[in-house]
């Protein structure tokens, strides 16, 4: 990146700022051809770890066929705990969302963010439940990410209708009734992946109210030099993805940037902090990125975290992962005293999970 100091940041932050809904697909209608300064990436964030060209190295696929039977079952989930504890994340098959609610709810996505920018930024709607937004935001050590996103809040399962904008308003609430449903099998296979009772983790409430976050990726016009997503975990329990063919999303392992392919019909699930914190690192929180795209990517991601009555609840490493071999390496957390640590820790471009480790730990 440029020499500037972060006044100079600061300042052109707000003057983007202002473009109310025209975010970064503003820019890019406007007929942009080099990348504003405060999208550029410092050199050592682009080349952190390597990215990997070992095609044996591949993100786990999880199949769910067979799982009425009992032995395709015990093999699913080890194969869910294996993939948890080794890379933090595995795409699914075979989950029994058809494919063309998938598209289709993708494809709202992407037809609400090239709405004008009035339209996108209308008070018609309850912003605690809908809201446009865009990535430009200010961090001390790092250039913002090439990405417009849309925030849909769905509390206690409870789809809303007239807080929805109606252009994406059926393929959103029937992509997330889905996401319930599938929420339900997942836990339960989570549940015993963790050597649990099938329902602990439906009974706790940790994932009983979700946040979508519909992703707009425009095509940059100097992708090397930017980031659609800078490297993060998720500060949910559980994340469930689904993405297009344009593909771009890369996870963290062994030191190495991997790429998650885009397979069709698939969903990329991988566990949050909150997760990790509660099986006391038998789970892995798995850091990923997204590099910015030479043409128009689009995604949605569904954060699944505790009901209304469990947010002030405090969640820490389960009793029955803990033992004199395996001592808790977390404190109890509230999820919302937890959202306010990850912010100012991503606000200061600092590591999240690792930091909230004990000091014995």
């Amino acid at each position: 990146m440029a020499n500037y100091d972060n006044n100079d940041l600061i300042a052109e932050l707000k003057k983007f700022a202002q473009t109310k809904g025209a975010g970064v697909k503003g820019l890019v209608d406007s007929g942009l051809v080099k990348l504003p300064r405060i999208f550029i990436q410092p050199p050592e964030r682009l080349s952190n770890y390597s990215v990997s060209n070992d095609s044996t190295l591949t993100v786990p696929v999880i199949d769910l066929v067979g799982l009425g039977k009992e032995d395709r079952r015990r093999k699913i989930v080890s194969e869910l705990r294996q993939a948890f504890q080794n890379w933090g994340v595995f795409q699914l098959i075979n989950h029994e969302i058809p494919p063309d609610v998938i598209d289709s709810v993708l494809e709202a996505v992407k037809v609400f963010h090239e709405q004008p920018p009035e339209v996108k930024t209308a008070d018609d709607y309850n912003r605690k439940v809908f809201r446009f937004d865009t990535s430009a935001t200010f961090k001390r050590s790092a250039a913002a990410s090439w990405r417009d996103f849309f925030r849909y809040t769905c509390v206690d399962r409870k789809l809303e209708e007239k807080n929805l904008p109606q252009i994406c308003r059926k393929s959103l609430n029937e992509y997330v009734e889905y996401m319930f449903e599938l929420k339900n099998t997942l836990s339960q296979l989570l549940s015993e992946a963790l050597s649990l009772c099938p329902d602990y983790l439906e009974k706790i409430e940790c994932m009983e109210s979700l946040i979508s976050l519909g992703n707009y990726y425009p095509g940059c016009p100097q992708p090397d030099l930017a980031l659609g997503s800078q490297d993060h975990s998720d500060p949910s329990f559980l994340t469930i993805l689904a993405q297009d063919n344009v593909g771009g999303l890369q996870v963290l392992h062994d030191n190495q940037w991997v790429d998650v392919p885009w397979i069709q019909g698939s969903l990329i699930v991988n566990p949050g902090d909150l997760m990790q914190i509660i099986s006391n690192d038998k789970f892995k929180s798995v850091v990923h990125r997204v590099l910015a795209p030479n043409v128009t990517r689009t995604s949605i991601a569904c954060l699944l975290i505790p009901s209304t009555r469990k947010m002030e609840t405090p969640f820490g490493p389960l009793a029955e992962n803990i033992s004199e071999n395996s001592p808790p390496m977390y404190p109890h957390v509230t999820a919302s005293e937890y959202k306010i640590y990850y912010k100012s820790k991503r606000r200061n471009d600092e590591a999240t999970i690792s930091n909230f480790k004990l000091q014995q730990a």
